[in-house]
Parts: structure tokens; sequence; C-alpha cells
């Protein structure tokens, strides 16, 4: 009964449900917040107003809102995958660019670049023609090509230490190929070291329609595949002993994870912490069954990078911080503190 008790006796049913509410509730404080926020501070009632219709201003709708909207999506991606990744490996470490994604997107986003300097003239207008819509979609294949190394050198999904491994090499090797082509076109390393560190300035209803989209195909996929995450668990030999498929459902909850986290990281650059620290947190809240923390870290990570966003135009306003550098400020002393504490553990037993 014990487990099932906290903050002063709550059962933990109760306790999900009121978790669920605050994300809700916080959630939407931080969509009026990040919607007034800018160059042009917007006061929350007149933002509220515009939400609803009331009146027409087009900084809310056209640039404000999307804006958020993608924020809280991309953040709910990150830590859907976080928290499928943490799962799978049984790590609660692990987080969405464990596969090699982040360098992957890198490598693809760098090289498209690359190419449109080099081509020039009638190729670039040829293959070129948008640029940013380009360097996009070599950022989403190049996602897609470091997890398909990823599972070649592992030799499948079959071993989830084999993957780990194999991710490490993998994005290795190609954040060495991004340097090197860095290193033969200087003139790139500003939209590079711009897309390195994340950002939502370009964020717009199409990168919105995307990312729900994803999040409509892989969510309720994940929730189904809850069981085969709280098998895992309790260990793989478990999970066998129930019967199931381990290798093939391993394959699948990779794939999804990396849809979520590459669509990601075309909209808005790598973005870290989010997947890694909102899973963490609210497993703290709503306990381990992935049924309930599953959609618990899609809001968690929706509400971590809609305020960090609303922190980047804040702090130095009217210019902007990129998003990724208030998220690693953010989690790297939440990593740090969770080492300590499991050295601190592991010291007194």
């Amino acid at each position: 009964m014990q487990g099932h008790l906290g903050w002063g006796g709550v059962g933990l049913a109760a306790r999900r449900g009121l978790v669920f509410t605050a994300l809700l509730f916080f959630l939407a404080v931080a969509l009026v917040l990040g919607v007034g926020q800018g160059a042009v501070h917007i006061p929350p009632a007149e933002v509220v107003a515009a939400l609803l219709g009331q009146h027409e201003n087009p900084i809310v709708t056209e640039l404000r809102l999307p804006r958020v909207l993608g924020a809280m999506l991309v953040g709910a991606a990150l830590g859907l995958a976080g928290a499928a990744y943490q799962g799978l490996f049984r790590n609660p470490l692990a987080d969405p660019y464990l596969m090699g994604v982040a360098a992957g997107a890198s490598f693809g986003f760098t090289l498209t670049l690359s190419l449109s300097g080099v081509l020039g003239g009638f190729g670039a207008g040829l293959f070129f023609a948008s640029l940013p819509t380009t360097a996009a979609l070599g950022a989403f294949l190049g996602a897609l090509l470091a997890v398909v190394l990823t599972l070649s050198l592992a030799g499948g999904a079959q071993s989830g230490q084999h993957l780990i491994l194999a991710g490490v090499v993998v994005g290795s090797v190609l954040t060495g190929l991004s340097t090197l082509l860095l290193l033969l076109d200087t003139d790139r390393i500003r939209e590079v070291f711009s897309y390195t560190l994340g950002s939502l300035s370009f964020m717009g209803w199409r990168g919105v329609g995307m990312l729900a989209l994803g999040l409509l195909l892989a969510l309720p996929l994940l929730w189904g595949l809850s069981r085969t995450l709280n098998a895992l668990a309790l260990g793989e030999e478990t999970a066998r002993s129930l019967g199931l498929p381990l290798p093939a459902l391993r394959l699948l909850l990779v794939a999804l994870s990396t849809l979520l986290t590459a669509l990601s990281v075309v909209q808005a650059g790598i973005i870290g912490f989010v997947g890694f620290v909102a899973p963490h947190a609210l497993r703290q809240l709503v306990g381990g069954d992935y049924r309930y923390l599953l959609p618990a870290s899609a809001l968690g990570g929706a509400l971590l990078l809609a305020l960090a966003d609303w922190a980047a135009r804040a702090v130095v306003r009217p210019a902007e911080l990129p998003v990724g550098v208030i998220t690693t400020l953010l989690g790297g002393p939440f990593f740090l503190y969770l080492l300590w504490r499991a050295r601190r553990e592991l010291r007194w037993g």
C-alpha cells in the first residue's frame, strides 16, 4: 500500500489526475504568456481576446501562435520519444538523440548547405529553389540515415546495448564528417551553428501541421506499446516469458521514436535535454507505468519547451537567445544532479 501513496497520503490514481490537470492548466498559461512575449509585448487579456476571435491581431494569429504551438509540439515529440527510449533501453539517462539522430540531421543539413554553394548557378536554381525547405529535407534524410546505419551496425534491434554503442559510433562519425564539411566551406558555419543550438524563429503553420500529424500517428501506436515497455522494465527475460516478439517490437519503438525526433529536429534544430528531463521528472510524479508516463512525458515536454522559448525571448528582449541554450542551462545541472545522486546512492548502498 505504501507504494501507492504519496504527497501526504494521496493515492497514486488521484495523484496522476492532479498531475495531468496541472500540466494542462500550465500549458494554457504558457500559451498565453508565450504569445504575448516578444519585441512588442501584448497583455494576456488581449492575447486571450485574440485567441477567442473577439478581435483580429495578426501578430498573435500569424506570427506568435504558430511559434508557441510549434514549441509545444516539438517538446511533446521529444518528451514522448525520450520516454520511449528510456523504457526501451531501461536507462533513465537515455534521450531521443541516442541513435545518432542529432548528428545525422546536422550532417544532412550541413551537406545540403554545402552542395547549394558548390553547385551554384543552374544547379542551385534547379535543386535549391527553396533552400530552407531543401535543408530541412536534408536534415530529415540525414537523421534517417543515422538510424539505418545504427541498426545495421548493431545487427538489428535485438540488443539494446549494441544499439547504444552503435549509435555512439555513428554519431561520432557523422559529427566528424559535418566538421570536415564546415572546414571546407567556412561560409556556412554561422547557419550550421544556429541550427545546432536550436531555434523556433521560423516555425509556421506548415511546421505545426507536420508535427501534429506525426504526433497523431505516433502517440496512439506508442501508447499501444505500453505493455511492451512495462514488460521490458521488469527485464528482457520476463518480457520474453510473456511471449512478446521483442526484436520486432523494439524495431517499431525505434522507428516511431526516430520519426518524432527527426520531425522535431527538422522544424526546430537540435534542442537538447527536453527528451531527457521531461520523462525523468514525470516518472517521479506519475510512476513508471508507461500507460500514464508516455502521455505525461508528452505534456511535460510541451510545457518545458514552451517555457524555455518564452524565457529565450524574455531574457534579452527585443533580441532572443537560441532556445537550445535555455534548455541546456536547465538540463545540464539536472543531469549532473542525477549523476551525483546515483553516485551517492551507490556509495551508501
